[in-house]
């Protein structure tokens, strides 16, 4: 049980770095594009890489509560 529980946990950890990380992708990417004066379509391509991170922290997450219920049970 104890294996699974640092597993669990470093998956976790993995899923918290991934959203912040691509928050301040983000941030970054709108910050540098509007000093730098990127076009729209630069932007919007950063929206969609951010997009896609925070779609795949999204299913990570899924996938480990569907881990845990099924430890539980």
């Amino acid at each position: 049980m104890g294996a699974n529980r640092d597993k669990s946990n470093r998956a976790r950890q993995r899923v918290a770095l991934l959203i912040a990380g691509m928050g301040l992708l983000w941030l970054a990417a709108n910050a540098a594009g509007s000093y730098l004066g990127w076009s729209d379509r630069t932007l919007a391509l950063f929206d969609l890489i951010a997009l896609a991170g925070f779609g795949f922290a999204l299913w990570q997450t899924i996938n480990i509560w569907r881990d845990r219920q099924n430890d539980k049970g």
